[in-house]
């Protein structure tokens, strides 16, 4: 491709609303341009891109004997009604009516559609296993897009599911997926780790991994063990416990302490020189419309997924403070003593000696509080997010914690979808069984996002040579120069001939223009052709190893090959 016939519009300064490096480098560089809040435009070097991650994908789905397949992205409502997603999955779904006043919803995703799908044409077990994926635009209503393409509004995803007449059968492909997905994300150039997760919306009955590309502007916690392979996103991750024995004996009845301007953790802590991990917090929650408490540790925060899943409620939120004062609680310094709702504490808390809680009077907290004694407790779980100085479940060393962004997740659904959509075979002795679904999915669009964060350094970038663009930037000093205009003719043929991608920037423009639009566009490989032209000579630049040398012609060609083709 010759760089004056390219639409490249690169920018010298990237718009003030773009927060994330790899939203300022990949406008500058010319890969998208913005529509409206969330929603973008690939512009030719973008979507070169998008195509070699999507190839790369599909050939390693085609690997593992995946069916390729494409899915409408509007969807009739009441698929989502049948299921019960459709009031679940809350505002992030698009929905809209036709002019017949029937309601539809834009796909964020189709575990409905799928499985109404293979439900229809699929009725005998002869026919299974199967999974089935396509490469699709999807939709989600963002309250707040930002950072580019990690959260839009649209978005380029693949999704797979799975079908199966038993669960060894879903763990069969369940593993093939995770190798599957490993393999991609190797290829595409991704610093990653799986980590387990929690199901969300998609829901399921079995275990499920979140592939995270490490990187500081993630939107998600990576929980991992300094010593073996546990890994976790903070949603999910599990903490190593020791239980400590309690003696509560001689430990006198509460009592009611003054403790004026201490509605936080914070200020208690200071008025009464107690550390926050020895005071104890009752947090307030609304559960599936029911009040429920929740007794932490000062210094430790609510996991409210971990939560749910103890308490087993589809909806869970913390209260408002409207609704703290009707269930008959302050606000600030809410109590458990006396509570007759549903009440979980933290297996932490229980380590604590002697509590100090709130008393439900303002400016009131109650000391000297023994939980066997004091709290009707309804139940002990582990409900806390991880934090620094914990250690790992499995082998009790230190936790470590990075920020990731979610390139990928791969589910056991069971048969969460097919039961509720009425999927069924007949098996070997004509009964009817319930299919045993997974789902498998990687953010297409994001993986530019994540691949940029990962290979930039704030002003420039440089693109693994899997997926870049082009592979080699030819770069033509002065557009004048009638040597350099035919040695830089004769790479460009020589390099395409051999099956390399170049583009090559034969411009009128000025050298320092020219270097500064390909450290933004970003290609592996750099040859520049100027003033040692008459010679024979260019300079070739391995960006990627950030090697340059001063070859030949014969010389570049061997090295471009090397690189490109090993």
């Amino acid at each position: 491709m010759r760089q004056d016939k390219l639409l490249v519009p690169t920018l010298r300064e990237a718009p003030g609303d773009a927060e994330a490096n790899s939203h300022k480098l990949l406008l500058r560089g010319g890969y998208i341009r913005q529509l409206a809040a969330g929603v973008y435009t690939y512009l030719p070097l973008g979507w070169r891109v998008l195509r070699k991650v999507s190839n790369i994908v599909r050939e390693e789905m085609d690997r593992t004997g995946a069916q390729e397949l494409l899915m409408p992205a509007m969807q009739p409502a009441e698929l989502w009604q049948e299921s019960g997603r459709y009031n679940v999955y809350g505002p992030e779904l698009i929905r809209l009516k036709d002019r017949n006043d029937r309601e539809f919803a834009l796909g964020p995703t189709h575990e409905e559609v799928i499985t109404t799908l293979v439900r229809n044409d699929v009725t005998s077990y002869r026919k299974l296993p199967m999974n089935l994926y396509q490469i699709q635009t999807k939709y989600r209503d963002e309250r707040r897009p930002r950072f580019g393409l990690l959260r839009g509004r649209e978005f380029m995803m693949k999704d797979a599911y799975s079908f199966d007449v038993n669960w060894e059968g879903l763990d069969k492909v369940y593993k093939d997926m995770y190798n599957a997905y490993s393999r991609i994300f190797t290829r595409v150039g991704l610093d990653f780790r799986a980590v387990e997760a929690n199901a969300g919306s998609i829901g399921g009955e079995g275990e499920n991994h979140e592939f995270m590309a490490l990187a500081d502007i993630g939107e998600d916690t990576i929980v991992s063990c300094t010593a073996c392979d546990y890994a976790a996103n903070l949603e999910k991750a599990e903490i190593g416990f020791t239980e400590v024995p309690r003696n509560d004996e001689g430990v006198p009845a509460f009592e009611k302490i003054h403790t004026p301007g201490t509605a936080s953790i914070a200020q208690l802590s200071e008025a009464l020189g107690v550390p926050a991990n020895q005071l104890v917090k009752t947090m307030i929650y609304v559960a599936d419309g029911k009040i429920v408490a929740v007794l932490i540790r000062g210094d430790h925060e609510v996991n409210e997924l971990k939560l749910q899943d103890v308490l087993g409620f589809e909806d869970i939120r913390p209260a408002e403070s409207e609704e703290v004062t009707a269930a008959g609680f302050v606000p600030g310094f809410a109590s458990p003593v006396g509570l007759d709702v549903t009440v979980i504490a933290d297996r932490e808390v229980m380590n604590v000696a002697s509590w100090i809680v709130g008393a439900n009077e303002k400016d009131y907290h109650l000391k000297n509080v023994i939980p066997t004694r004091d709290v009707k407790i309804t139940k002990v779980a582990d409900v806390r997010n991880a934090t620094e100085g914990d250690v790992c479940p499995r082998c009790g060393e230190p936790l470590q914690f990075h920020r990731g962004i979610e390139v990928g997740h791969v589910f056991k659904l069971g048969t969460k979808y097919s039961q509720a959509l009425g999927a069924t075979f007949l098996d070997q002795e004509g009964k009817s069984q319930t299919m045993i679904m997974g789902c498998y999915g990687i953010g297409i669009s994001r993986i530019l996002s994540a691949i940029t964060e990962q290979r930039s350094d704030g002003g420039s970038m440089v693109w693994p040579v899997s997926i870049a663009p082009f592979h080699v930037h030819l770069i033509q000093i002065s557009a004048k120069d009638e040597a350099q205009r035919q040695l830089a003719e004769q790479l460009y043929e020589q390099l395409q001939a051999a099956g390399i991608e170049v583009l090559y920037d034969d411009r009128d423009e000025r050298a320092g223009v020219k270097f500064k639009d390909a450290d933004l566009m970003g290609m592996p490989i750099r040859v520049t052709v100027g003033k040692q032209a008459g010679e024979g000579l260019v300079e070739f630049k391995n960006r990627a190893e950030d090697v340059s040398e001063v070859y030949t012609a014969e010389q570049v060609m061997a090295e471009v090959l090397r690189f490109v083709k090993p």
